[in-house]
């Protein structure tokens, strides 16, 4: 940690509060690799637009996310990494070999490279906020974000946090992982007294629209267990997340002059609005907390002629869930009662699924992460996540693979924050993984 502390010391007054187009040159050949600090790293990565797409159909989702796999292939290849390998589906795998002869694990690290299609990530223009006060902060003229709003930033006084300008998100979902585990790697290598077994790291596209871990190759990856880089709060540790699925629904109308609609009209449009209104209320994301599930409207648009709904329906409890998409699959069928036959069509698909059950027996993999984030010196917090992550499909592929904190929050929106100490603990996070798994890793196989 203290060797984190003065690399950034080194680099502080470069950094100041400027955003980061006029901090570091975006020329690739004047990027000096090794000489990176994990903020500089970051604020590299989120140059890069990587929006993720549900609409294309494509692997990966968006062209630039292609790009941004690219140059991450070029840094780990300058930064020491063996077998750096990027698939033609944008996914880019990377080994840091063992410097112990002793039998350990392959662990892997892993993050995903798309941000959210909730809101822009071109010309992210992010700024540091030094030691902050625990006051209101002002992101551009007009924009503040305030701990009234955002309690959580009371956590972080003290801090120095990197902020939006208030027009776009910042990204560090998730690549705030990303400089995290490579900067783990880069220390791993400049600290060779730390034994540590075979690392995998594993980034990888369209995480945001849940399509991030369909095209991993698990068996190529070859790890006994890994951890996604892609919480929130320090100290985060998390092995439960929702099952998903997401409802698709078009209503066919009949448009007619209104003037003459009598028992001919049939309002696509009114149709919508009638059917939202037949799900529970206080089951929104907006209403609910902790293993709450809910239903939640994420598109709504059409006229009288024709209108398209979008929702996805999020449970911790599996009986739950199966009985929200009953539920949503019963409106249709009422919709359709009411209104004629084949009126609203419902699309409907699981997602993914609670990783708890593949994990439950392999709580050992839980126990060394505790150890790890009590090591960097914070208290760990075992917490179910409101959302999903890689690591739930991928522990249903063989993969166990529970989620850790990398720092960020407020994803999604241009309040999204993160607090530079939070990220160096997270790296040191990653290191002490790799040492206590070399050291103690001690379960019957």
């Amino acid at each position: 940690m203290a060797f984190m502390q003065g690399f950034l010391l080194k680099f502080a007054s470069k950094w100041d509060t400027a955003p980061y187009s006029s901090c570091i040159c975006h020329k690739k050949e004047l990027i000096t690799y090794h000489h990176m600090n994990i903020v500089e790293r970051f604020l590299k990565y989120v140059s890069y637009d990587t929006q993720s797409s549900e609409e294309t159909g494509t692997t990966p989702s968006t062209e630039k996310q292609y790009i941004f796999a690219q140059y991450l292939k070029e840094e780990l290849i300058a930064e020491g990494l063996q077998n750096v390998e990027l698939d033609e589906l944008g996914y880019l795998y990377a080994t840091l070999p063992a410097n112990t002869d002793k039998p350990v694990p392959t662990i892997g690290f892993i993050a995903h490279m798309d941000t959210s299609p909730d809101a822009s990530g071109k010309n992210v223009k992010p700024h540091i906020v030094y030691n902050y006060n625990g006051g209101d902060i002002v992101l551009s003229e007009g924009i503040i974000t305030s701990p009234t709003k955002f309690p959580e930033l009371f956590n972080h006084k003290g801090e120095d946090l990197i902020v939006t300008d208030g027009t776009t998100l910042l990204g560090a979902d998730d690549k705030a992982g990303i400089a995290e585990i490579v900067q783990a790697m880069v220390y791993l290598q400049q600290h060779p007294e730390i034994k540590h077994g075979k690392i995998r790291i594993g980034f990888n596209p369209d995480e945001e629209i849940g399509l991030g871990a369909h095209h991993f190759d698990v068996e190529k990856f070859g790890c006994d267990f890994a951890y996604t880089m892609d919480g929130s709060e320090v100290g985060e540790i998390e092995f439960e997340n929702f099952n998903a699925a997401s409802a698709k629904i078009t209503i066919q109308g009949c448009s007619v002059h209104p003037g003459y609609a009598k028992d001919k009209m049939v309002n696509a449009a009114r149709i919508a609005t009638e059917l939202v209104g037949m799900l529970p209320a206080n089951e929104t994301p907006e209403t609910t907390e902790g293993y709450e599930g809910f239903f939640h409207l994420t598109n709504i648009n059409g006229n009288c002629e024709k209108a398209q709904l979008s929702f996805i329906i999020r449970d911790h409890d599996q009986k739950c869930f199966e009985n929200r998409k009953v539920k949503i699959s019963a409106i249709v069928k009422i919709i359709n009662k009411k209104y004629g036959k084949n009126v609203a069509l419902l699309e409907l698909n699981d997602q993914y699924y609670n990783m708890r059950e593949k994990l439950e027996d392999k709580m050992y993999i839980i126990d060394i992460a505790k150890q790890a984030i009590s090591a960097a010196g914070i208290t760990p917090v075992v917490r179910a996540i409101r959302g999903g992550t890689d690591g739930a499909q991928l522990s249903f592929r063989g993969l166990p693979c529970p989620n850790i904190f990398a720092g960020g929050l407020n994803f999604h929106g241009p309040y999204e924050f993160c607090s530079v100490q939070s990220m160096e603990k997270a790296m040191m996070t990653v290191v002490n993984i790799c040492q206590i798994a070399a050291k103690d890793y001690n379960v019957q196989q």
